[in-house]
């Protein structure tokens, strides 16, 4: 009993931080059908910012969760005016955006390790000690990441699901040119959705940081273990990415325990490549055919 609590509470929290990553790479995905490269960088950034705000700024720790969040924001929306804009009427659009982020992402990264150097450093931006169920201790801190996700995530669909703004989004993705004709502002919501992708990357980089330790180049594992996840739920399925990222949570953390930890990725890899062999719009994706 204490071997299966100790997997569900590590792939719970696993699972949380996959979930706050991969949404805003779903998001941006469904809206634009761009997949940005530059997330991981960001992620890395949004904890950068918390730690420096708190170490060098003196700031309390909710001025620094705001400011990660406000840089992370700021990046997406950079990147859509700068880059995503003016690549948009290309037709080679996802082509031109997916080396164009690889650039942004280089760019940060290097920025990161000029200003912050190579080594690794501890994000104060966390929760000490623990309680106990059973013989397993589960610390508070991840008990926050579990809490903290499970609030954002409610927060995203509440504003998808019900609120203007998430109806403008919705539409938008399904179908740009008929978004514009009943008056949507497609440009203010790529930049809206860039902006908030760029945010929740800043609070994965904090909640992933504070379980481990900050690099530069920290973002590129939790990066990819989104587009997996993307790509198993379906890319641009945002609920069917929260579900994968959680399921994908709990069986790394199973497989890490059974099998050893370098056996994790490996199992990730051999799902994506069954559900691309089996169901390739995703677990959640619609399959889409073209008559020619």
């Amino acid at each position: 009993m204490d071997v299966f609590i100790q997997i569900v509470v590590s792939g719970l929290t696993l699972g949380a931080m996959y979930a706050v990553s991969t949404v805003g790479l779903s998001l941006v995905y469904g809206s634009l059908n761009m997949l940005n490269m530059a997330h991981g960088a960001i992620l890395s950034s949004g904890g950068y910012v918390a730690y420096w705000s708190m170490q060098k700024a003196g700031f309390p720790p909710s001025v620094a969760l705001v400011a990660a969040i406000i840089a992370g924001g700021v990046i997406g929306l950079v990147i859509y005016v700068l880059l995503a804009r003016p690549l948009l009427p290309r037709q080679s659009f996802e082509t031109s955006i997916f080396i164009a982020t690889i650039g942004v992402g280089a760019v940060l990264e290097n920025l990161l390790l000029k200003g912050f150097g190579p080594q690794q450093v501890p994000q104060p931006l966390s929760l000490e000690g623990g309680f106990k169920i059973g013989n397993v201790l589960v610390l508070h801190q991840n008990l926050a990441i579990l809490l903290s996700a499970v609030a954002m995530m409610a927060l995203v669909a509440i504003v998808l699901r019900t609120s203007r703004l998430g109806r403008a989004i919705r539409a938008t993705a399904q179908n740009r040119e008929a978004a514009q004709l009943v008056g949507v502002d497609v440009g203010k919501i790529y930049a809206i959705v860039l902006a908030l992708s760029g945010g929740l990357a800043a609070v994965a980089g904090i909640m992933i940081s504070s379980l481990a330790t900050l690099s530069p180049t920290m973002g590129g594992d939790p990066m990819l273990k989104a587009f997996v996840i993307c790509v198993v739920a379906g890319l641009g399925n945002v609920s069917g990415a929260v579900i994968a990222a959680i399921a994908i949570g709990l069986l790394e953390a199973g497989i890490q325990y059974t099998l050893g930890v370098r056996f994790g990725f490996a199992t990730l890899l051999m799902i994506v490549i069954a559900t691309l062999i089996w169901r390739p719009a995703g677990l959640f994706g619609v399959r889409q055919e073209v008559r020619l």
